[in-house]
């Protein structure tokens, strides 16, 4: 384990993030990491982004996705929760994630921002030698994957999943659990029920009530996509049109 425990100390502003009954959870008692995997889980809007970048922030990777310890773009400023937010290491952590600037071992595969990533730093040393915009989504996705999340280090990732087939998630899977089998760490915000069911992994639930850790087979997500699959008419009646309108 690199990372231990997440917390923001003292009093928290009256504004946006601190607003959000997760980042609440985080200003009152903090969440413990516990496990190699952890994935955020929760709707659109319970703050599973902004705590990633936050975490980003204070481990010295830009928030918009990249590499620790790299100086091809401005980190630019921290978030409003990257600024206050603290992470507590451990002895492995402080030396791959504040050590040595080029023997940093962290990196933030953000989905939303990988291909304006990859337009600054493909074939650059360090980097990944294929040219992106060449590939499909999911063979871009896995290019970067496969030569930036390995071993020893701490990996952020916010929706990997966006561009990933079924079986190319039990492959990310897969990656993980190596990841994690060699001493690294990941902390992924996630919608995938795929992903989330990853063995040993901590699951923690953001919704109204801040955070909780939860099991695989109690969590909403996983609950309605069985739902879904079994019977789509209850859910799409909700939101299709009647025919006869």
């Amino acid at each position: 384990m690199l990372l231990s425990r997440l917390r923001v100390p003292g009093r928290v502003p009256a504004e946006w993030p601190f607003t959000l009954p997760a980042v609440r959870h985080l200003a009152g008692r903090g969440v413990r990491l516990t496990a190699p995997v952890a994935f955020l889980v929760g709707e659109n809007g319970s703050g599973k982004s902004t705590i990633v970048e936050a975490i980003a922030d204070v481990c010295g990777i830009n928030a918009h996705g990249g590499k620790a310890g790299t100086k091809y773009a401005s980190r630019g400023p921290a978030t409003p929760l990257g600024r206050v937010i603290d992470a507590d290491m451990t002895a492995a952590g402080l030396r791959l994630l504040h050590g040595p600037r080029l023997r940093r071992r962290a990196f933030f595969f953000r989905a939303e921002t990988l291909f304006t990533l990859g337009q600054n730093v493909s074939g650059r040393y360090g980097f990944w030698e294929d040219d992106l915009t060449e590939q499909s989504h999911g063979e871009g996705f896995f290019t970067v994957l496969d030569r930036m999340v390995s071993g020893p280090g701490l990996y952020l990732m916010d929706e990997p999943e966006a561009a990933l087939s079924f079986t190319s998630c039990l492959r990310l899977i897969g990656l993980m659990d190596q990841v994690a089998r060699d001493g690294g760490q990941i902390i992924c915000a996630t919608h995938s029920p795929v992903l989330a069911g990853l063995p040993g992994a901590q699951i923690l639930e953001l919704g109204d009530e801040g955070i909780r850790t939860a099991e695989w087979e109690g969590l909403q997500l996983v609950n309605h996509w069985r739902r879904y699959l079994a019977r789509p008419d209850f859910y799409l009646r909700h939101v299709l049109s009647d025919p006869a309108d």
